[in-house]
């Protein structure tokens, strides 16, 4: 049974992650909950596998929790894309990854995994080249975010080749599912329980991009640990296809039955560092055998349906 060190564990991602991973191995989380939730780990706190700290990778002594760890999972980081504040990115992704790293090596722990973004490409495609972004792509990212997460990548990479660390690094699209508290449905729910009349919707709408269920997002993920073992290994996780902004909409009332006039911000993104248009090449992780279960589609209107019959009709 393995010793395994999960940061951001109480998160959306990362509550579903120690889900799977608690069922073979001793987890200890660590979070400061500034976007996790306890509830979301509660059912394990009394597992003697289980181990949850209530820790700040920026401001508290985190190297006591790497001890004896024989990898880490980290995800802890800031979720908001839309964020525009240089510091928080810094701060959170950049210097909380460079303190983890450090805390690995005094512990010598030699293997972390990573989930980083598909944002690290910047716009790679276009409406005139559809073809899906591969793991070799040029990153150029247009937004702080993904700026951060690359250069959260950069120093692993490093790492690896100076400390003699292994590391699986994923490329994630648009992860939704159950826990989440952000994003396109989330805010899309919350303007329509405020005003069930209209529906702002941030840029033309036609925005698309692709969705994957997180409990594809974990499958992936842990299949790629399993059977990849290079020095370095990068691996995009998405879907095959994308949906509209738009059409997201349109499935949230169709589920809910309302109809809101939407009202767009106009422009073809939802705010500076938007990407338009996101789709990943996935060939990567098929070949190891993975597969996601449902289409953009299909995945978005699951998670909304979740949403209506947990949360949208309770609250009304």
């Amino acid at each position: 049974m393995s010793q395994i060190l999960v940061t951001g564990g109480a998160g959306f991602i990362g509550s579903h992650l120690v889900d799977e991973l608690i069922k073979n191995n001793k987890i200890t989380v660590l979070d400061n909950l500034s976007s996790g939730k306890l509830e979301f780990i509660k059912r394990h706190l009394e597992n003697p596998n289980f181990e949850f700290h209530k820790v700040d990778l920026l401001k508290d002594e985190i190297g006591k929790y790497f001890k004896g760890a024989d990898e880490v999972w980290h995800l802890a980081a800031n979720p908001d894309v839309r964020i525009d504040d240089i510091n928080i990115h810094f701060e959170q992704n950049i210097l909380a990854t460079k303190n983890v790293l450090e805390a690995m090596r005094k512990s010598d722990v030699k293997k972390i995994i990573f989930t980083s973004t598909s944002t690290v490409y910047g716009e790679a495609i276009s409406e005139d080249h559809l073809k899906p972004t591969p793991e070799t792509h040029l990153t150029v990212p247009i937004s702080l975010y993904g700026a951060a997460k690359l250069g959260a990548e950069a120093l692993i990479v490093a790492c690896c080749q100076t400390f003699d660390f292994q590391s699986w690094i994923f490329r994630l699209a648009n992860i939704i599912g159950s826990k989440s508290t952000h994003g396109v449905i989330h805010d899309f729910t919350d303007k329509l329980r405020t005003n069930p009349s209209e529906l702002e919707i941030l840029g033309d709408g036609n925005q698309k991009k692709s969705y994957l269920l997180v409990d594809d997002c974990i499958d992936a993920m842990l299949l790629a640990r399993e059977k990849s073992g290079d020095k370095i290994n990068i691996f995009n996780i998405g879907n095959e296809d994308w949906v509209s902004v738009k059409r997201i909409a349109e499935i949230l009332c169709e589920e809910t039955k309302l109809k809101p006039k939407f009202r767009f911000t106009g422009g073809n993104r939802g705010w500076k560092g938007d990407v338009p248009l996101m789709l990943l090449d996935i060939s990567k992780i098929k070949k190891l055998g993975q597969k996601p279960k449902y289409g953009s589609e299909q995945a978005v209107r699951r998670v909304i349906k979740d949403i209506v019959k947990d949360v949208w009709h309770s609250a009304r």
